[in-house]
C-alpha cells in the first residue's frame, strides 16, 4: 500500500471517529436538556391553567381544597397531597365547567378531574 493510501485511510478513520464522537456528545447534551424542557413545559402548563381559571373568576383556594378532598377520597389520607391545576375546561354554563389537577402520590402522578354542580366543585 502506498503512502497516499495510508494517509487516506487514516483521514477516513479520523473523520469517522469525529462523527461518532460528535453524535455521542450531542445525544448526551440533548438528554440532559430534555428533563429541563419538560419541567419548563409543565410549569407553563400550570401557569396557563391558573391564569385561565383566574380569568373565569374561579377561586384557587376553593379549587385546590376540592382537589385535595378528592385526592384524599381516592388515594387515602396518608399525607398532604401536592395538587397542581393543569387544565381548565370552560364549557357553556357554569355546571359544565371542569378543572383537571395532577396529583403526586407515593406511587406516581395521577389526574383528577373536578366538575362544578350547583356552584360546588367535586369529582367529575
Amino acid at each position: 500500500m502506498s503512502a497516499f493510501g495510508i494517509v487516506l485511510v487514516v483521514i477516513c478513520v479520523l473523520i469517522l471517529a469525529m462523527g461518532v464522537g460528535g453524535f455521542l456528545a450531542m445525544s448526551r447534551r440533548t438528554r440532559s436538556r430534555d428533563e429541563e424542557l419538560l419541567d419548563q413545559l409543565r410549569r407553563a402548563e400550570r401557569e396557563l391553567a391558573q391564569a385561565h381559571a383566574t380569568d373565569k373568576g374561579w377561586d384557587r383556594a376553593t379549587l385546590e381544597s376540592a382537589a385535595r378532598s378528592a385526592a384524599t377520597a381516592r388515594f387515602g389520607a396518608k399525607q398532604d397531597r401536592d395538587v397542581k391545576l393543569v387544565q381548565v375546561i370552560d364549557k357553556p354554563g357554569t355546571d359544565a365547567d371542569q378543572a383537571v389537577f395532577r396529583v403526586e402520590t407515593d406511587d406516581g402522578e395521577h389526574t383528577i378531574t373536578l366538575g362544578r354542580t350547583g356552584g360546588v366543585w367535586g369529582p367529575a
